[in-house]
């Protein structure tokens, strides 16, 4: 018998199972509302006043051409929409639609129910415990603001 770890002996496995778990429970969820979960991630991040691709992608920490898209794909589903800025012509404002408006406090509530499923048997304590773990192992060692008015972009 060797001393090599086998597949289950590793964290990075079992933090990839419960990524996709949660992950795939929501995405079902939310495609019931024709949405992904990378199109309620850019839903959301408008709603909560990241209202251009580049201060969404900073947001989210991806790739602008993927907000783009992302945008694109939402658009045509009539839930976003741009809009040019007042102040600079060379600005373009990511603007949610009544109807994306509307949609995005439902998704953020399976979002919520979601990490409930997952998480709630963990107490406050805990859980902050988690986050702060799983932040200071990914480099982002700042603990996320509860209010939102004290977010800002990354």
């Amino acid at each position: 018998m060797s001393d090599t770890s086998g597949l289950h002996d590793h964290l990075g496995y079992w933090l990839r199972r419960l990524s996709d778990e949660v992950h795939g429970r929501f995405e079902a969820e939310l495609d019931r509302h024709d949405v992904t979960v990378s199109q309620w991630g850019v839903m959301v991040s408008v709603f909560h006043g990241h209202d251009t691709t580049k201060a969404v992608a900073a947001h989210m920490d991806i790739d602008p051409g993927a907000v783009s898209r992302l945008v694109d794909r939402l658009a045509g589903k009539g839930l976003i929409r741009r809009e040019p800025d007042p102040a600079s012509r060379r600005t373009v404002r990511l603007v949610l639609t009544e109807r994306g408006r509307t949609l995005v406090p439902e998704l953020a509530e399976l979002a919520d129910r979601n990490d409930a499923h997952y998480f709630g048997s963990l107490d406050a304590g805990r859980r902050r415990q988690l986050e702060e773990w799983i932040r200071n192992l990914v480099g982002e060692a700042r603990p996320a603001p509860h209010n939102p008015s004290e977010r800002r972009e990354r």
